[in-house]
């Protein structure tokens, strides 16, 4: 069974459990010395009777616990909101039976007990429980370990059975279609006005140079100039998308908002991996807090897979002293090469002057589009001179958003 989230997290509660044994061990030889001092028959006998049932607690604890216990979990990754059930499995290997106990593991911020009364040779118990999926984040389950104590609670004897599992609990996400994102496959293999050796838009005939492969000599100009000449390409651009996510408090009006903001940003990362697209996701690094300054630095994170991203998402917080958008974005745009979109994922309390500042920190020829979630505003695009601004309410208007700015 379950027993409700404690106020306080269970290593807190131990050093409260090992603080009263403390004190309960030191009124014995506080009464002992004090009714001998000071003559008080009354005093004496409550420290032997202490005493006495000190002794006799602790020989409650001897023995071997001879259990087998583990913990089950079917999954370590999941979204927010879908059920996860571990199980509890605690058998006797021995040929005899033994003595009951209580099983403890912590998940999250509680604590599930399982009361043995005592278990027969070859005997075992299953037992579920439910582990907290309401929040994006990163749950610990475990250790399961075995409680035994005395009748009175004087002592207490803790046996560590299993390590410690982690449970991914991954943010919402929705399904993007290709075709939503259409000026990102129409951007794909445009020219740019960089030169290439080598490439499928054709620019000019040029003479021709050591190094050049003979396979783009120009033949017929070749014959009417007598001097070799060979083609010149335009570099086509590849799909490169970067998308930016602020992590800083004061872009975001309310939690709520900043959890819509991470699963914007992960179902545009996810639609991208689906795609096999070159992605990079940068959030703002957290500036420690014996930092004078904030820092600029942004952290990347893993997009090989769809887990790895979301692993990655799961646990972002937001944070006063995290960079704002607009130095995100200079840093993302400082390491990132060929990027060719650019999401900027932010709150409504963002202004539309720190996006633009946000914008101009990418180079010329990239696409920077906004995603500005605010719940009480009316999802729509808006088309700017230097970015495109899409506000959503609901992580579903960011499906139809796409569709719309990729209509217009």
């Amino acid at each position: 069974m379950i027993r409700r989230p404690p106020r306080s997290p269970p290593s807190i509660r131990r050093r409260q459990r090992q603080m009263c044994i403390r004190d309960r061990l030191c009124v014995v030889p506080l009464g002992l010395v004090a009714g001998y001092a000071l003559g008080w028959t009354e005093l004496l006998a409550i420290a032997v009777a202490a005493l006495v049932m000190l002794v006799l607690a602790a020989l409650s604890l001897l023995g071997r616990t001879a259990f087998e216990v583990a913990v089950v979990l079917p999954d370590d990754r999941v979204s927010v909101g879908q059920p996860l059930t571990g199980e509890l499995r605690v058998a006797n290997p021995t040929r005899r039976r033994v003595v009951g106990a209580t099983v403890e593991i912590p998940v999250a911020d509680g604590l599930v007990e399982l009361h043995l009364p005592g278990l027969r040779a070859g005997g075992s118990v299953h037992e579920p429980f439910s582990v907290p999926t309401s929040r994006r984040g990163l749950v610990r389950v475990g250790p399961a370990r075995t409680v035994r104590g005395d009748a009175v609670g004087l002592v207490r004897r803790e046996i560590e059975w299993t390590d410690a599992a982690e449970v991914f609990v991954h943010p919402t996400t929705v399904g993007i279609p290709s075709t939503s994102t259409g000026f990102v496959r129409d951007l794909e293999g445009s020219p740019t006005r960089d030169l290439a050796p080598d490439d499928l838009s054709f620019h000019a005939i040029r003479e021709y140079q050591p190094g050049d492969e003979r396979r783009h000599i120009h033949w017929r100009s070749t014959a009417k100039t007598g001097t070799f000449m060979v083609r010149q390409f335009e570099q086509s651009r590849r799909s490169h998308l970067v998308i930016a996510l602020s992590l800083a408090l004061d872009d975001f009006a309310d939690p709520e908002e900043f959890e819509l903001a991470v699963s914007a940003a992960g179902s545009l990362g996810v639609r991208a991996i689906r795609d096999a697209r070159d992605l990079s996701v940068v959030v703002g690094e957290r500036t420690p807090d014996s930092a004078r300054r904030r820092a600029l630095a942004v952290r990347t994170l893993d997009t090989v897979t769809r887990g790895r991203l979301l692993d990655g998402l799961a646990v972002v917080e937001a944070s006063e002293s995290a960079p704002t958008i607009a130095d995100v974005a200079r840093a993302a745009g400082g390491q990132a090469t060929g990027v060719s979109v650019a999401f900027l994922v932010v709150g409504s309390t963002t202004t539309l002057a720190a996006l633009r500042s946000a914008a101009v920190r990418f180079p010329l020829g990239v696409e920077v589009v906004a995603i500005v979630c605010d719940a009480e505003a009316v999802p729509g695009v808006r088309r700017l001179t230097d970015l495109t601004v899409l506000t959503i309410g609901y992580l579903d208007d960011l499906r139809q958003s796409l569709a719309r700015a990729a209509a217009s």
